[in-house]
């Protein structure tokens, strides 16, 4: 069975190239059969981003579209999330772990959250709920997930946020490094400040302290700190892949098999790394599948290669989510 637990609606911010995506994403689904970069195509074009624009990513619509993709590609379980970030509800939880000063950093971080920040959470929860029914009746479950930003010392503030609403999952996951967003392109400058060592270091302790705040099913993304090629020899790094998985083994919270960084960022890599993922397997770390997309055309990408990595590894089953309990269903 193949699964795609880690999807994402839509991703600011938003310039010409999230509307070009969107249009992508869109063609996928329904041709435009005006002759391409012709007046009337241009014409078609500008109709259907303005429809997607209009009714925004929560429409049935555009979800209607993952739903296809799905199909297409046999996903049997599809779950949706959205970074905690887009909310406003979160504002002041991310303000006091950003760095939103008036640095340089600060600044670009600052004017970052605010074009992100665009959504209320109950309207993304509502709606994901109200088309469970639809997604089942054509034999595919929707699960409703939230991927969170882990901050040590806002365990109790992230609790606060999150208590109330019904997701089937929580993704837990590590974008910031001491109030420094690591994987914003307009910041990868910063990593020439830090000596690699120290900084992986860090981060995976985060990621560690994550595992064991009892907030997260399963952790995102785990060494996304590599995501502009800035790694030491992985042979330092093993002892903290370790250390890594004996912390989700110990506190029962799983992880991902993540293409995102292999289709979308310099790295090319997937997460884990290869040789993290040795290791995460030899500690009995269970995972779920993902495709970090943003788009409909994503869905499920590299499902198929990810789902031969598991089984050459052994690995008969893959982790599922319902209600916040983890179900094990064989791959």
């Amino acid at each position: 069975m193949k699964v795609d637990y880690h999807i994402h609606l839509e991703e600011g911010p938003y310039s010409f190239s999230f509307l070009e995506k969107s249009l992508q994403a869109i063609e996928r689904f329904e041709p435009n059969k005006e002759l391409r970069h012709s007046k009337d195509w241009l014409y078609e074009s500008i109709e259907k981003i303005n429809r997607r624009l209009a009714e925004g990513e929560l429409s049935k619509w555009w979800l209607d579209l993952y739903l296809q993709e799905a199909l297409n590609k046999g996903i049997k379980e599809v779950g949706i999330v959205d970074h905690l970030y887009r909310f406003k509800e979160t504002e002041a939880y991310f303000r006091r772990f950003m760095d939103v000063s008036s640095s340089e950093t600060g600044v670009k971080q600052a004017e970052w959250l605010e074009k992100v920040m665009v959504r209320n959470l109950d309207e993304f929860v509502c709606f994901i709920h109200s088309q469970k029914e639809a997604w089942k009746a054509k034999g595919v479950q929707l699960k409703l997930g939230i991927e969170a930003d882990y901050f040590v010392g806002g365990e109790a503030e992230l609790k606060s946020l999150l208590a109330g609403y019904d997701f089937d999952y929580v993704i837990g996951s590590v974008h910031f490094h001491q109030g420094w967003g690591f994987d914003n392109p307009q910041l990868q400058e910063k990593f020439c400040e830090h000596d690699l060592i120290q900084l992986y270091e860090g981060h995976f302790e985060t990621v560690k302290m994550a595992a064991k705040s009892g907030l997260f099913d399963f952790i995102a993304h785990l060494d996304n700190m590599k995501v502009f090629k800035h790694r030491p020899n992985e042979g330092s790094l093993l002892g903290m892949y370790t250390g890594v998985a004996k912390a989700l083994v110990e506190n029962n919270v799983g992880t991902e098999i993540n293409p995102g960084l292999y289709y979308r960022y310099p790295v090319k890599e997937m997460c884990p790394s290869p040789q993290f993922f040795d290791v995460l397997v030899k500690e009995g770390v269970c995972f779920t599948m993902s495709s970090d997309s943003h788009f409909p055309n994503d869905l499920g990408i590299y499902s198929d290669q990810i789902k031969t990595m598991l089984m050459e590894k052994g690995i008969t089953e893959i982790a599922t989510f319902e209600k916040r309990k983890r179900v094990m269903k064989p791959l």
